[in-house]
């Protein structure tokens, strides 16, 4: 019962941060699945899964408030679709034990990238008229989103977000609200994958219902908080709590012992506290 309440919280929190920033509920909800235990392929299958409704509930909310460009959504989710079905047969396809350090390792470097896009970018940008991606862009785009998506359990947000919001005049909620609307046709296919090659009975159905109702419930919240939640500090954050989490498996993986492991922490944490108070120490500068 307390990890139900757990999952159901983080995945509040997760959907929150993700109808807000376009990215980080598969990264987070895997990260810590990742952490109780339960293997890759079943975490991911397990995520994707819940996001069926909480990406369907979040798209509604989005395209409720104005925030789906419906020509954009349809050019990434299509192959995106594709590719997180080939993604889920080959996680598949793979032992839990041999893949897991892999999988912390990527969900470990798309927290780095995340942290990186959200302290390091440029705040004193001005928007210009927008210009759009050519299509063939857009197709490859989504199908790299999609793949590492469901080998992953999440990288959808990470990789389209980020590439779409450095659009010469992109406009940062249009952005979000996009590809949030568009992960559901992803979260369907990767699911579609998974039940065929893993099967109905490997997936935890307390794991899947906590993550969808904590999902459902911030998902309308995040969708109108977009406007005016702070993104840089959201992003820092949770590209952090990844980086903190997926650490412990790759040191272990390692074989490091309880000294190193407590030292390279205390580092991080302070590391991890510094990049907080730099982002809104520079934003606040900005804003003056």
């Amino acid at each position: 019962m307390r990890k139900l309440i757990i999952f159901s919280l983080v995945g509040f929190f997760a959907q929150l941060i993700d109808g807000s920033l376009g990215m980080a509920f598969g990264l987070t909800s895997t990260t810590l699945l990742l952490a109780f235990g339960i293997a890759p392929a079943i975490a991911s299958a397990s995520i994707h899964m819940a996001e069926i409704a909480t990406t369907a509930a979040s798209g509604m909310a989005h395209y409720k408030f104005g925030n789906v460009d419906k020509k954009l959504a349809l050019k990434i989710m299509v192959p995106g679709a594709a590719a997180a079905f080939l993604g889920a047969a080959f996680l598949s396809s793979l032992p839990g034990a041999l893949i897991k350090p892999f999988i912390s390792a990527f969900l470990l470097l798309m927290g780095l990238y995340i942290i990186c896009k959200f302290l390091f970018r440029d705040t004193g940008s001005v928007s210009k008229k927008a210009k759009a991606y050519p299509g063939w862009f857009l197709v490859i785009l989504g199908a790299v989103g999609g793949f590492l998506d469901a080998v992953g359990g999440g990288g959808w947000g990470p990789v389209n977000t980020p590439v779409l919001l450095s659009r010469q005049g992109a406009v940062p909620r249009k952005v979000i609200g996009t590809v949030d609307t568009s992960e559901c046709a992803v979260a369907i296919a990767a699911t579609l994958g998974f039940v065929l090659f893993l099967g109905w009975e490997q997936y935890n159905w307390m794991v899947v219902g906590a993550f969808v109702i904590g999902g459902i419930i911030a998902a309308p919240i995040a969708a109108w908080l977009v406007r005016i939640l702070p993104a840089y500090l959201l992003g820092v954050a949770v590209g952090g709590f990844i980086i903190v989490t997926n650490s412990y498996t790759l040191l272990q993986a390692g074989g490091a012992g309880k000294e190193l492991i407590l030292i390279f922490y205390i580092v991080l944490l302070s590391a991890w506290g510094v990049a907080i108070l730099t982002t809104l120490r520079k934003h606040q500068t900005s804003a003056a």
